[in-house]
């Protein structure tokens, strides 16, 4: 039996034929890498200069055109480099996918919308702006500045062609000078054979040229991996840290999860408590003392009303502690009214004067929002207890898909956020919601807490308004 394998077929063959086709489109990637990273440099800075020349042709090179010509230069420039920036991200992100076969995990930070307010006026967050485009461009560079995303992508920009020459330069160098020493070059054959000869000359000029391009050629692929993970490295994230985010993000609702699991049992157990040591005990109580009404009722009438009496105030008693409970639960005017006015009687009833602002298109779930009531009611408790304060602002406000409640006060100060403490407490309530809380607090005052939760609304009424308690 005869077995014919042709050249290239078999496995061998095949490995070998995947190997070079590889290597092949690694230098085709490689060719295009520098070719992007050059024009990131060089097209803004063409861009900006021939702005600056048409501007001064238009001004006829009069006395205003070098002061027309700065700003369009400049304008004209930083808006090619912006276009580079992002696009050269994407880009390199798309061709890391593709090798690593895996998304890529971007997170940019959340736009606000513009606002609008009575007078007509757009606001940006920084600043008021009559019309809406301009808001709209001041808005983006102010968002394009502060992203750290867009950051790492404007520093990808200019490191990108350092990265090319050093990880990719060697081995471009040897296929491009292998190719032009091949066809160009001649090796003297004297060197080998003491004879000159000029088609002995030419074939050691292609083998020695041909070795150049394999070997740069062989390189290549680990020179564009390497360039992949530099890119991982400068613009964050990837397919290896999306997995660890994703390990992490797990890790941390394991977490959050317990610590609800165990708050509720700690809840269930203070309320099974306060009922066995307050209500419960009352009923228990006022049915003893009903049945000594029974008795006395055909010997001591007197005697009979007075623990009716008794067991009246008693029962108001357990009634009122019955209330307390469940005030404690899921406050009533929570549920029948919303955070805002729930906010507003938490003011009404602090020891510290405290003004109340909300600007709330809607409602929030009702676990979130308990989760903030009972933490507003917390705060408001430690400045009483602790801040030695005159006056405390709460600000309750809805923004870019945010819920921000920000309570400051005029105290003392020096807060700190210390394990096993009541702002522990609260940051580990939050963290359920993926709520975060941060501390502003100097020596001196004032200290100012915010808590944000991400959040939907499910109403579309509207409640903005302010008290004061």
């Amino acid at each position: 039996m005869t077995t014919t394998v042709w050249f290239g077929g078999g496995v061998g063959g095949s490995a070998w034929g995947e190997r070079a086709r590889a290597a092949v489109r690694a230098g085709g990637q490689a060719a295009v890498m520098t070719l992007a990273a050059a024009a990131g440099v060089v097209v803004p800075a063409a861009v900006a200069v021939c702005a600056a020349l048409l501007t001064v042709a238009l001004f006829d090179h009069g006395p205003l055109a070098p002061y027309a010509a700065a700003p369009s230069a400049v304008v004209a420039g930083v808006s090619a480099l912006y276009w580079f920036v992002r696009r050269g991200a994407v880009w390199t992100r798309q061709r890391v996918e593709r090798e690593a076969g895996e998304r890529w995990g971007v997170v940019y930070s959340a736009r606000e919308p513009l606002e609008q307010d009575g007078r007509g006026f757009w606001w940006t967050g920084v600043s008021y702006h009559r019309r809406r485009e301009v808001a709209w461009l001041v808005q983006s560079v102010r968002w394009a500045v502060r992203d750290h995303q867009v950051q790492r992508e404007g520093v990808w920009l200019l490191a990108n062609p350092v990265a090319v020459v050093l990880l990719l330069g060697v081995p471009m160098a040897m296929v491009w000078g292998g190719l032009v020493f091949a066809l160009t070059a001649t090796v003297d054959s004297r060197i080998f054979f003491g004879l000159y000869s000029e088609p002995v000359s030419l074939l050691f000029s292609g083998l020695i040229g041909g070795v150049l391009v394999v070997a740069g050629l062989a390189a290549m692929p680990w020179a564009v991996r390497a360039h992949g993970a530099f890119a991982c490295r400068v613009l964050g994230g990837g397919p290896q840290q999306s997995r660890a985010q994703l390990t992490e993000r797990v890790a941390q609702l394991t977490e959050t999860r317990a610590d609800a699991a165990d708050a509720q049992a700690a809840e269930l157990r203070r309320i099974e408590r306060d009922l066995h040591d307050g209500a419960q005990a009352r009923l228990v109580s006022i049915g003893l003392t009903l049945g000594t009404i029974e008795h006395l009722m055909a010997t001591d009438q007197a005697a009979a009303r007075e623990l009716l009496a008794e067991a009246r105030a008693a029962s108001a008693k357990a009634l009122q502690e019955l209330r307390d409970l469940v005030r404690g639960i899921h406050p009533p005017v929570l549920a029948e009214r919303g955070l805002p006015d729930a906010v507003r009687e938490l003011a009404l009833t602090a020891v510290v004067p405290t003004e109340v602002a909300v600007a709330l298109p809607g409602r929030p779930e009702a676990a979130l929002e308990t989760a903030v009531y009972f933490s507003v009611s917390e705060l408001l408790a430690n400045v009483a207890k602790h801040a030695r304060a005159r006056q405390t602002w709460v600000d309750v406000l809805y923004r870019a898909g945010r819920l921000r409640v920000v309570v400051t006060d005029d105290g003392s100060g020096g807060a700190r956020m210390e394990a096993g403490g009541g702002l522990r407490g609260i940051e580990k309530r939050l963290s359920t919601f993926d709520g975060t809380i941060s501390l502003d607090s100097p020596v001196g005052g004032p200290t100012t807490i915010t808590m944000e939760l991400p959040c939907a609304l499910s109403s579309p009424r509207t409640s903005s308004s302010s008290a004061k308690g």
